[in-house]
């Protein structure tokens, strides 16, 4: 654990320094045993702290962009005793969460939206006359996001006092002038200046003819500014534009905040940073640090070996199926390693599209390839899809253009939590007209559907799979609609993707309990044929749907509506999903035996259904 100071407000710029080194070591012990983003937090380090010298958290409203970077956020404010449980079950949550600590300003896990964010509490707090600062710290990355320059824009024009930082750990947004812009730069950073600027303008204002003379000093230094320096983009929108400085430098760092926060009006501070920064290992490959799990600290190495998943079969799938078709491309919104397109990019990178996080245009893009005659793959996390949902609908559905999405992360995805758990798009993806999504169970249906996805379907095209790993069911059962995995008489048991490992488990349970449990396992889920579950109904009389998805619109409720067409009487009907919430954080086993999903839970309901059954009568039915 770590001594944090009491007030930070108070500390000198020597005991900064040595507090970061610390919180630098203990992000490593960390991180190394229990997973989570490192290298963006190692490169915040010194950032946080400044942030923490000259403002309030518990009052003044930090908002992180995505949030991933706030590891050193919670150490100081109160929550370091506790960081042995990040993103564990019932642990602190690796993203800020307002309902941990009220320093915690917005709970946020997508990237993009913290300016948008923070115009909004600094408009509430002019309505409301309240006093506090509004502080968006956000990433070079996001910036590849349209919303963070609909945020900027607004902010700027909005007049309202709130300091932009903006954290460039490696995109070249700035252009490179040399030496010159660079001393430039680092005068004008200078306590000297900005003492002088100060009192200047002040002096400069008192009288009218002080007035003209500043106005005209004031075009001719923006004019030269904008030649030599990169800011005129901020200060455009509106900004009053600082930087750029060096974000490692905590001496530096603190006083430019100082001067920020005492500035009227919009402020845009231009921080560069070392993503991994002070940890060998994450400085050399920051990419593989940037979402890591637990690896020795000394070396770097992982503890566990990765071993083989969904996504990774994926790539390898789609390498094969565009070695027999040029017209085969894939497209990512900045998640190359996560959606496996690694060996994709190297072996066709004429047809490797990596957009940035920009999940709308990365869909519309691809809605005019396909219009062209190209055959688009879009490999997307579930809960990132969900941004594009109306470049589903308009750009692609309307025209019934064949763009394939490849649905990753879908279901429940464990320690990320809330805002990264894949439970929407079943419901959303069922709305879209024309939409085909089909639910590979195991490796080789992947590799079935992926290559019927792209070269037979016709139209928009989903294939869905989880985080990970295949379970015990590594067959494959084609491209039916459903098919029976086990016969029974006394319970249908339904379910998709992975979720028909926990059903075939519950149904060996039952027939230990003399209980004769039918498993169907659905392939397509949009458009769904409930022939074969309405048929196994009539025979069962219950029914049990378990599904990884939120309830509204969930396959669940639609073959529930298909029994009630059908006038089929069931003595009961459970749908086993995730409700109307969203679920917590904790390991995807944990989780499935907390919401029900998991084999015990799902053969201890059916075991509770069938003794109500027998208890009630013939009259039940």
């Amino acid at each position: 654990m770590l001594h944090i100071p009491t007030d930070l407000h108070l500390i000198t710029d020597a005991e900064a320094e040595t507090l970061c080194a610390e919180l630098r070591t203990r992000l490593v012990q960390v991180v190394s045993q229990t997973g989570g983003h490192l290298a963006s937090n190692l490169g915040a380090v010194e950032l946080t702290v400044a942030l923490h010298r000259v403002f309030a958290p518990e009052r003044d409203r930090i908002i992180f962009d995505v949030g991933h970077q706030c590891y050193c956020h919670k150490m100081l404010t109160g929550r370091d005793a506790a960081m042995d449980t990040l993103r564990s079950f019932g642990g602190l949550s690796g993203f800020p969460k307002p309902g941990e600590s009220v320093c915690d300003a917005f709970t946020v896990g997508h990237a993009s939206t913290a300016v948008s964010v923070a115009v909004g509490m600094a408009r509430a707090r002019t309505i409301l006359h309240r006093d506090y600062r509004v502080i968006a710290l956000l990433g070079d990355g996001a910036l590849t996001g349209g919303l963070a320059y609909e945020g900027l824009s607004d902010a700027g024009d909005s007049g309202e006092p709130l300091l932009v930082i903006l954290n460039d750990n490696g995109m070249s947004i700035t252009r490179n002038v040399g030496g010159v812009a660079e001393h430039l730069a680092r005068q004008r950073l200078k306590p000297q200046y900005l003492s002088f600027k100060k009192g200047y303008r002040r002096v400069m204002e008192s009288f009218s003819l002080g007035r003209h003379i500043y106005q005209v000093t004031h075009q001719i230094k923006t004019a030269v500014k904008e030649t030599l320096l990169p800011c005129s983009l901020f200060e455009d929108m509106g900004f009053t534009y600082l930087g750029p400085v060096d974000g490692h430098d905590v001496r530096g760092l603190t006083r430019l905040l100082r001067y920020a926060r005492d500035l009227e009006g919009p402020v845009l501070l231009h921080v560069r940073t070392v993503k991994g920064k002070g940890y060998p290992p994450a400085e050399a490959d920051p990419g593989r640090f940037h979402g890591v799990g637990r690896f020795d600290p000394a070396t770097g190495l992982a503890l566990e070996a990765s071993g083989q998943n969904f996504s990774r079969i994926f790539g390898e799938t789609l390498c094969t199926l565009a070695e027999r078709d040029s017209r085969i491309c894939a497209v990512t919104a900045a998640m190359k390693p996560g959606t496996g397109l690694d060996s994709f990019a190297e072996g066709f990178p004429r047809r490797f599209f990596d957009v940035g996080i920009a999940e709308g245009h990365a869909v519309t893009m691809c809605a005019g390839m396909a219009k062209q005659g190209v055959i688009p793959v879009f490999a997307v996390y579930s809960s990132f899809l969900q941004r594009a949902y109306d470049m589903l609908l308009h750009d692609v559905a309307i025209q019934g253009l064949h763009v394939v999405f490849c649905v990753d992360r879908a279901g429940l995805v464990g320690e990320d939590g809330e805002t990264h758990h894949g439970i929407f798009d079943v419901g959303f993806l069922d709305t879209i007209p024309g939409m085909t999504v089909l639910c590979p169970a195991s490796y080789a249906e992947l590799k079935t559907m992926l290559a019927y996805a792209v070269e037979t379907c016709r139209g928009p095209v989903a294939v869905r799979y989880p985080r990970g790993g295949e379970g015990g069911y590594q067959a494959d059962a084609g491209l039916a609609p459903s098919v029976i995995l086990r016969s029974g008489r006394d319970v249908t048991l339904v379910g998709y993707g992975t979720q028909i490992n926990a059903l075939l488990g519950a149904a060996e349970r039952l027939e230990k309990e003399n209980v004769s449990a039918e498993v169907i396992k659905l392939n397509s889920i949009t458009p769904l044929d409930p022939k074969a579950v309405l048929d196994s109904v009539r025979k069962t009389g219950n029914l049990l749907v378990a599904e990884e998805s939120a309830n509204s619109n969930c396959v669940g409720v639609r073959l529930t509506a298909a029994i009630a067409q059908a006038r089929i009487v069931a003595g009961n009907i459970t749908l086993q999903n995730l409700g109307e919430r969203f679920p917590t954080q904790g390991s995807v086993q944990q989780l499935r035996r907390l919401y029900g999903l998991d084999a015990d839970s799902i053969a201890e309901r059916i075991e509770e259904v069938i003794r109500h059954e027998k208890a009630a009568g013939p009259a039940a039915l």
